[in-house]
């Protein structure tokens, strides 16, 4: 970019000497090197050769409109390039890229799942009697942002929970919504006393959903394929309602 600019102030200087009617001689003896100078040492080598110029009496005119325009966008071009490494400098590494081994300390994982809607309990163990029979009630919860209506026994899928594996045990906490055939709790939001157990069963992807995207006339397609990351829950109990089972008697 120095390069160009000292072009240019060259080219002018050759316009006015031109435009002189006495034009000053130049030392043939003096050799002028270009490279390695600065701008203004480039001025300052231009002055010493052709003596004192007046910069005002003349005026570079140009056919060209982007010939003036040239030295504006390379200037911003160096002044762009200048900030653009000063803002890199001065950013760190962890700033832009993200920490993504990142630890949880307990207290973090259980207000982050109880903000989700679930508690972990613990591994599923081998002496565990979880899974019942099935019994005449349901119950309406909610996991993140969707609500389920389950009952004992039920498998639902719900986007990954976290801080969980399989065979864990979980407490769903945020139940909207219990019933049976003699009873109904509704939840304002939600029922006091109430949890629906759960075990993980598995952590799995969902059908690939193809996303495809395209601009008319503008030779633009993208495609991209996603597969959502689920989790399988297998529910085992609910609490929180009396579930009375009508036994029925010989006539």
């Amino acid at each position: 970019m120095a390069h160009r600019r000292c072009l240019h102030v060259l080219s002018r200087h050759a316009a006015a000497l031109l435009s002189l009617k006495t034009p000053p001689t130049l030392p043939f003896s003096t050799s002028i090197s270009l490279k390695g100078l600065t701008p203004f040492q480039h001025r300052s080598l231009i002055s010493s050769t052709l003596g004192p110029t007046n910069w005002s009496h003349y005026r570079h005119f140009s056919s060209n409109k982007n010939d003036d325009e040239g030295e504006d966008v390379d200037e911003d071009e160096d002044e762009d390039e200048e900030t653009a490494d000063e803002s890199y400098e001065g950013e760190e590494i962890g700033d832009t890229v993200p920490d993504l081994g990142r630890e949880y300390t307990l207290e973090e994982k259980e207000a982050e799942a109880a903000e989700i809607g679930y508690k972990v309990l613990g591994p599923l163990r081998k002496s565990d009697r979880v899974f019942k029979k099935y019994e005449p009630a349901f119950a309406v919860v909610q996991i993140g942002s969707h609500q389920f209506k389950v009952s004992n026994g039920d498998s639902i899928f719900t986007e990954r929970l976290k801080f969980c594996e399989v065979n864990d045990k979980l407490i769903l906490n945020k139940v909207l919504l219990l019933g049976s055939q003699h009873q109904t709790i509704i939840g304002r939001p939600m029922v006091p006393d109430a949890a629906v157990h759960a075990v993980v069963e598995e952590h799995a992807l969902d059908a690939k959903v193809i996303i495809f995207k395209k601009k008319r006339r503008k030779n633009y397609r993208r495609t991209k394929g996603h597969r959502q990351e689920l989790t399988k829950l297998r529910i085992v109990d609910i609490q929180g309602i009396e579930k009375r089972v009508e036994v029925a008697t010989a006539a």
